[in-house]
């Protein structure tokens, strides 16, 4: 009897060890991460997570007294100061601060206009890396037709004594900044901060959009960001249930040496072509370094696409190519490909980078003709005639 009693009240404990655990994590909990993952800073007092459904290469953190850091993954910690307030002291040098709230920002990350644009937010933007006629996002260019936006600059040449005389407070940069270091360490010396966006690195189309959360918080608009997010992920949700077609898909372009350029597997645009129920011809495509765009031989390319369903050429890079007749004139080996011989060629125009807040309706421009061959509605696909 004994044996039994005792048996049944250590039971009884773990059971309720387990469950005191089990509560204590509770509430924390976002993305993967919790109040055990987020960083330690001395002087703040972690609060909460953010909440994240799709995006990968980031994560941002709450501290009571409205503090935030953001962790770009494999990048730059960003701590976020609210207005009136510092940084705390002994912070690690590593983590870039961020002063709120942003009043002359210059940015060359095209793909986050959109999405600032999305929030209401484009009046801390005052500089850019494009001219009015470059931007597809109706917004920024109307903003430097007015002077309320001004050029400075490409990435790779910005106007730093623009950035100076503008009070410059922040540089939002792609990726493409690493390929010029010493542009970045200037913009820093000029004891301005650069914030990197990863976004092209997201492997669904929806994790991309979802940077609108991450830009949310450097201008206090977060629920505006979900809102609409939700919108977008709402729009994608009717394909849910669909029959996959099983036509192939190559999207690219061609570079002035020849050479095509193709996405990786694990991009997002294989990701939109899946999901508006196609495939990507290149479906196990990776490159040791991460790298999204691959370039390739033409023999390397015909070898694999040249009984794709579909061709996609993306013109977002490329605009010399907007008709078959100059497809082949590049390169004369596409009269052989199956797609051109049934007339299925498309284009994209510039949005297919820059409109980051409208990928649901590119992928229903996709699924439009991936299922009924339609090209009369398409907004962001033209068919090359």
């Amino acid at each position: 009897m004994k044996k039994h009693l005792i048996l049944t009240i250590i039971i009884l404990s773990v059971m309720c060890f387990a469950i005191m655990i089990a509560l204590s994590g509770c509430g924390n909990s976002s993305n993967g991460s919790s109040s055990s993952n987020a960083p330690k800073i001395d002087g703040l007092t972690y609060n909460s997570t953010m909440k994240l459904d799709y995006a990968k290469r980031f994560d941002v953190y709450y501290y009571k007294g409205g503090y935030a850091l953001i962790d770009v993954h494999g990048d730059t910690k960003y701590l976020v100061v609210p207005k009136g307030k510092k940084a705390p002291d002994g912070l690690n040098k590593k983590i870039v601060v961020i002063k709120k709230p942003l009043k002359h920002v210059y940015l060359a990350a095209t793909s986050a206009m959109a999405l600032f644009d999305s929030m209401d937010s484009l009046d801390p933007i005052t500089m850019t890396s494009l001219k009015a006629s470059d931007w597809s996002v109706k917004d920024a260019a109307k903003a430097m037709n007015s002077g309320k936006m001004v050029y400075a600059g490409k990435y790779s040449q910005p106007d730093y004594e623009l950035l100076l005389d503008n009070k410059c407070d922040l540089t939002i940069e792609s990726t493409m900044i690493y390929h010029t270091p010493e542009v970045k360490e200037m913009i820093e010396d000029l004891d301005v901060p650069v914030f990197v966006d990863r976004s092209s690195y997201e492997t669904n189309p929806l994790g991309r959009t979802e940077w609108i959360k991450l830009y949310s918080v450097l201008v206090g608009k977060e629920k505006t960001a979900t809102t609409f997010f939700n919108k977008q992920e709402s729009i994608i949700s009717k394909l849910k249930g669909f029959k996959n077609t099983e036509k192939t898909v190559a999207f690219f372009y061609i570079t002035t040496d020849g050479k095509v350029v193709v996405r990786s597997s694990k991009d997002y645009i294989p990701t939109m072509i899946k999901m508006a129920g196609g495939r990507y011809v290149f479906s196990k495509l990776t490159d040791k370094d991460g790298k999204t765009s691959i370039p390739m031989s033409m023999e390397t390319f015909y070898d694999k696409a040249v009984d794709a369903d579909y061709i996609i050429y993306n013109g977002s890079i490329d605009s010399s190519v907007k008709t078959i007749a100059a497809l082949e004139k590049k390169e004369p080996l596409f009269k052989k490909f199956k797609a051109v011989k049934n007339g299925n060629c498309y284009v994209t125009g510039s949005s297919m980078y820059q409109r980051t807040d409208v990928v649901g309706e590119m992928i229903l421009d996709f699924h439009n003709i991936f299922t009924v061959n339609k090209s009369s509605d398409l907004k962001f696909l033209t068919k090359m005639e």
